[in-house]
């Protein structure tokens, strides 16, 4: 009898033995055979310079409704990612990995609303203020804190133009002399352009000077988003997101701050996949990292395909490239991703 219950004991001490290797391995070869995120596509043989060919897209955060406009603080050693649905913007650090920042971030009003409510693409003025696409209270506003002490308090820096309300402006570049370039697509509004909240009839690129003056730049894009420009200050480029029109279109900038010479820099219209032409930035050598159709597409000053960062089944936003060329951060609607390029 009582080798009988001896036994009956070993069975089942033998059984969970069992059990308990029997779920490791399936764990393992589960995380084994796990789709690879993102893979790496070399167009020109300059692309190695930028990204090794052995690089690895890694999924650093997720949990995000929708991500969007990537910004790293490199004194904090920070990632900046704007979660827009949410009204949330996060950060993310090496040490802590994901953390709320502030919220809310793009919308302050009390009434309910749904859609694309948040904040959007993030930059510093040339005095260290976090400066904020804010779609839900169409405004670009500057964050009344400090960066490294976050708070909801917000200066409207442009809300208006000719007496009308902007859409929702969506991205933002600050010129080395401190004038503002931004982009004002449809994308905040809960209906898009049938919102019968929209005041303006197009969806334009601006310019805000030193003064506070804004100005109209473009009103002949059907959807401007990513905005950015080259190193030598004389030409800007802008991105249309468009389903029709994926393409990125340069300007040069006039003494005066307008825009002259207007042309393609690309056309990624007959592209299939994920994402149109959305966010991007620019290395200080003028690369640009763009979001586009099926992932990150990185181009040469003179608008040459260099490479891709492609990524499955999610469309690209935006990203953030650390100051020593290293690093680059991906916003991929649910995910937040970084690349280690060399």
């Amino acid at each position: 009898m009582i080798q009988t219950r001896l036994s009956a004991k070993k069975l089942v001490s033998r059984y969970c033995f069992s059990f308990f290797l029997l779920v490791s391995f399936t764990s393992v070869s589960a995380q084994e055979t796990k789709p690879e995120i993102g893979t790496i596509e070399a167009v020109s043989s300059e692309f190695s310079k930028l990204i090794k060919k052995d690089a690895k897209v890694e999924v650093v955060a997720e949990g995000f409704q929708f991500t969007e406009g990537a910004l790293w603080l490199e004194r904090e050693q920070m990632l900046l990612v704007s979660d827009i649905p949410a009204n949330t913007i996060y950060k993310w650090t090496a040490a802590k990995g994901k953390e709320v920042y502030l919220k809310p971030a793009g919308y302050t009003d009390t009434a309910k609303r749904g859609g694309f409510l948040g904040s959007n693409a993030m930059r510093l003025s040339r005095d260290g203020k976090l400066l904020i696409c804010q779609h839900g209270d169409r405004r670009i506003a500057m964050m009344d804190a400090p960066v490294d002490a976050p708070k909801p308090n917000f200066v409207t820096v442009a809300g208006a133009y000719n007496g009308k309300r902007l859409n929702s402006p969506n991205d933002l570049f600050v010129t080395a002399a401190g004038d503002i370039y931004f982009t004002d697509p449809s994308y905040g509004f809960e209906r898009g352009n049938r919102d019968p909240r929209k005041e303006l009839s197009y969806q334009g690129v601006y310019r805000v000077d030193r003064s506070g003056n804004i100005a109209l730049l473009v009103d002949s894009i059907e959807q401007p988003n990513g905005i950015g420009v080259l190193p030598d200050g004389k030409t800007l480029l802008v991105a249309n997101s468009d389903n029709r029109k994926k393409r990125w279109y340069a300007y040069d900038i006039a003494p005066d701050g307008s825009l002259q010479n207007a042309r393609l820099f690309y056309d990624a219209s007959n592209e299939k996949g994920v994402g149109g032409c959305d966010s991007f930035k620019i290395d200080k050598n003028g690369n640009v990292f763009a979001a586009g159709p099926g992932g990150l597409w990185i181009f040469s000053k003179a608008g040459k395909l260099l490479g891709r960062i492609k990524v499955d089944g999610r469309s690209v936003t935006n990203c953030a490239l650390t100051p020593d060329g290293k690093t680059i951060f991906i916003t991929a609607e649910t995910y937040l991703l970084r690349v280690k390029m060399q």
